[in-house]
């Protein structure tokens, strides 16, 4: 009988190449053969790097390989000061783990993708091998890491909460509904009424996960599912608990990439932003002096639109020296039930918008935790109460002051990456015209 131990083979690490002397072992995906005459450059593409090595056909004989085949190559790694990497492999024998039936009709080694976005959408499991291309997803494993880094290090405990709800956090007309054995259902929108529950449970809670929106948007701004990086915390003082909550962890993630994932920001070309000083303007101030600066008339005072938002990060990176920028006291009829209002001005909410760039990245801001007044504003609203019993149970039963924020992680890597549309940003992106690859 076998049996399995908890000793799995360490991946290879790139230093260890470098430095190796002796016989190495690789394993990866032929990225191109460059035949030079008498010997080949074979760029091995692994889950990190574009390895070059060497095939010397005199002394091997033909390649028994071509790209797009995934191989196992033995050989000795040798300095070379030419090679993007610092050395490359000599190779001395090479074994076929499988063979493509066809070559990738992308080519893969160019330095960019030169493709319409329907052709690159449409390719995209070929496409993702790109190195520029899953170096934006590289970047975003970085975010997820150190969102749960840093609040794993706070005391919250991560949660995961269902897809399949029986009530919009939102409401509206964007969101999916779905026959559910024969009973109404939804597609959820937001972790928003999970995450509350959970306060009084943890104190603090985070999750990083799927959202939907049956929005009929066909802009390079809005996905139909998409990442959502959520956290929930108690016993706040302020909504400003979360802001400041939000810019540490920022601090934190953008300090991560700056260390581990130098090779990434690198090959995207990133500068990230400085997070030690964020400013913050209120809702109506931020339309004032977008309006004052730069000599846009203010249409309406109901939500801030694109361009108003646009010229808000000139603004910041113009007056502030940082493309981030909070604005904060967004109004009550722009903002969901569950907002808190304002109590010197009931107008107004006690909630946060972060915009990175000119584009809003993250929502936030304090929740209402007191029953009576959570049933008040519903009953304000046209609401009934009665079909969030479930919700309100949280609420009835006692809840801290809390708050919390969601975080759109294909928006935050588009903008930090400059790419601009989302869907580039997304792995297998979903909008109204795509539900494949």
């Amino acid at each position: 009988m076998r049996t399995i131990t908890p000793e799995p083979k360490p991946p290879l690490r790139l230093n260890a190449l470098r430095d190796a002397e002796g016989p190495v072992e690789l394993r990866g995906m032929v990225h191109n053969i460059r035949d030079m005459g008498g010997f080949s450059f074979v760029l091995l593409r692994t889950g990190r790097h574009i390895v070059q090595c060497l095939w010397d056909a005199a002394r091997l004989g033909e390649l028994p390989f071509r790209e797009s085949d995934s191989v196992c190559v033995t050989g000795r790694a040798v300095r070379e000061p030419r090679a993007k990497l610092g050395f490359e492999i000599h190779i001395d024998g090479a074994a076929v783990l499988s063979r493509a039936a066809e070559l990738p009709p992308v080519t893969l080694y160019k330095q960019n993708v030169n493709l319409s976005l329907d052709s690159h959408l449409a390719y995209r499991p070929v496409v993702l091998r790109h190195p520029l291309v899953r170096a934006v997803f590289r970047l975003q494993d970085g975010l997820c890491r150190g969102f749960r880094e840093y609040l794993t290090a706070q005391d919250f405990t991560e949660i995961h909460s269902p897809k399949i709800v029986s009530a919009g956090a939102e409401g509206g007309a964007n969101i999916f509904k779905l026959d559910y054995f024969g009973r109404r259902a939804f597609l959820a929108q937001s972790p928003q009424f999970y995450k509350q529950a959970m306060v009084p449970v943890f104190g603090r809670v985070f999750e990083i996960g799927p959202v939907f929106r049956a929005e009929p948007h066909d802009t390079c701004r809005h996905l139909n599912e998409y990442t959502s990086m959520d956290f929930e915390m108690g016993f706040i003082d302020s909504f400003r608990d979360i802001m400041t909550m939000e810019t540490a962890m920022l601090a934190y993630t953008f300090g991560l990439l700056r260390e581990e994932y130098a090779d990434v920001l690198e090959l995207l070309r990133i500068t990230l932003p400085a997070t030690d000083s964020v400013p913050e303007i209120p809702f109506h101030e931020a339309k004032e002096t977008v309006a004052r600066e730069y000599g846009r008339p203010i249409r309406t005072y109901a939500d801030l639109e694109p361009e108003e938002e646009r010229l808000l990060g000139r603004w910041a990176s113009e007056h502030c020296g940082t493309p981030l920028v909070f604005v904060t006291h967004y109004p009550t009829a722009a903002r969901p039930f569950y907002a808190m209002d304002d109590p010197a001005d009931p107008s107004v909410t006690l909630s946060f918008d972060l915009l990175l760039d000119g584009l809003e990245i993250t929502t936030g801001g304090q929740r209402i935790h007191d029953y009576e007044s959570q049933v008040g504003k519903m009953l304000g609203l046209g609401m009934n109460p009665d079909e969030f019993e479930s919700y309100l149970m949280t609420h009835r039963y006692g809840t801290p002051p809390h708050g919390g924020l969601g975080l759109g992680l294909e928006r935050l890597t588009a903008q930090l990456a400059g790419i601009d549309n989302v869907r580039y940003a997304a792995l297998f992106p979903r909008d109204m015209h795509r539900l494949e690859p």
